[in-house]
């Protein structure tokens, strides 16, 4: 069930904040035995020379070894990239070019007004060719910064039943599979035209069919053989799935959330106000946005 994960692009631009989760990218870049690219943009004009490219790979082995022991094992195998142009143009294309398996980056979260501004983060998850893991802007408490450890005790997989979230689900197993972590999965139904029905509790005798069904189906979803490294737990809810997903992140203390989109270049229109896109702005943990990989050499540099 482990995702091949061999290349993760890291995008920074040197900002203390944004360095919070570049932990997340050498953890990950250690469990996995992947190549890490530290890569940070710039205007064109003002590309550095010989000099400053060796002042930036400077400040970035500072960074880097900020979270690596010296002698750590396995070694870390990272390389620093510095590149002209915009960041959200500069970070797809070489992720594409590197035929990258995971962007790991940071966002801010900003009024909703501001949404139609667009932001980095949002337009890598747009447009990227592969999957994209974000952090807040502020992380959980939960996360230790005193030991540079990351927290994944606890995994969410928004799971639909969907092609979209199958992939979210794979990157769950993987992860839970990775960092023995409890795994959570929670499927929630659009309200009830009549009452509205209680949370469905799989142990128990339902008094509504559809949450029986859509129990049924996450328990299907599961090889039995997971439970072997990790424990699974699943929740049925109705309302709103953004809604009902970020309020179980905050009640059971979650660590990261996996959702699926769909793949490169799905438009504005279909993540901004999306379920994605509002657990995107106001989780408190990471998210990784799972989508199909693409080789789209159409965003690649001509050589």
């Amino acid at each position: 069930m482990r995702i091949d994960v061999k290349r993760i692009i890291y995008p920074t631009d040197m900002s203390p904040g944004s360095n919070e989760s570049l932990r997340y990218a050498i953890d990950l870049a250690l469990a996995y035995e992947a190549k890490l690219f530290v890569c940070h943009s710039v205007e064109a004009l003002a590309l550095p020379d010989e000099s400053g490219m060796e002042r930036i790979k400077g400040l970035f082995e500072d960074m880097v070894g900020d979270h690596v022991s010296p002698g750590s094992s396995p070694p870390l195998d990272w390389e620093s990239v510095v590149v002209a142009g915009e960041p959200a143009e500069v970070i797809v294309r070489e992720a594409a070019e590197r035929e990258a398996d995971l962007i790991v980056m940071r966002t801010r979260h900003r009024p909703y007004a501001a949404a139609l501004l667009g932001s980095t983060a949002e337009t890598v998850c747009r447009t990227a060719s592969c999957p994209v893991l974000v952090t807040p802007s502020r992380l959980s408490t939960r996360a230790s910064f005193a030991t540079d450890e990351i927290h994944t005790g606890r995994l969410l997989v928004a799971y639909d039943f969907s092609e979209d979230s199958e992939l979210a689900l794979a990157w769950g197993f993987s992860l839970a599979q990775e960092y023995q972590a409890e795994l959570h999965l929670i499927n929630v139904l659009p309200p009830a035209t009549g009452p509205e029905a209680p949370e469905y509790d799989w142990r128990k005798t339902p008094g509504d069919l559809r949450f029986q069904k859509a129990a049924r189906l996450l328990q299907s979803a599961v090889p039995a053989e997971t439970g072997l490294w990790t424990v699974i737990k699943q929740a049925v809810k109705e309302g709103k799935p953004y809604q009902e997903v970020l309020a179980y992140a905050e009640e059971q203390e979650i660590d990261l959330i996996c959702m699926g989109v769909r793949g490169a270049g799905f438009g504005l229109r279909a993540i901004f106000g999306s379920n994605t896109d509002r657990v995107l702005r106001q989780a408190h943990c990471p998210v990784l946005i799972a989508r199909p990989q693409t080789r789209d050499v159409s965003v690649r540099r001509a050589a």
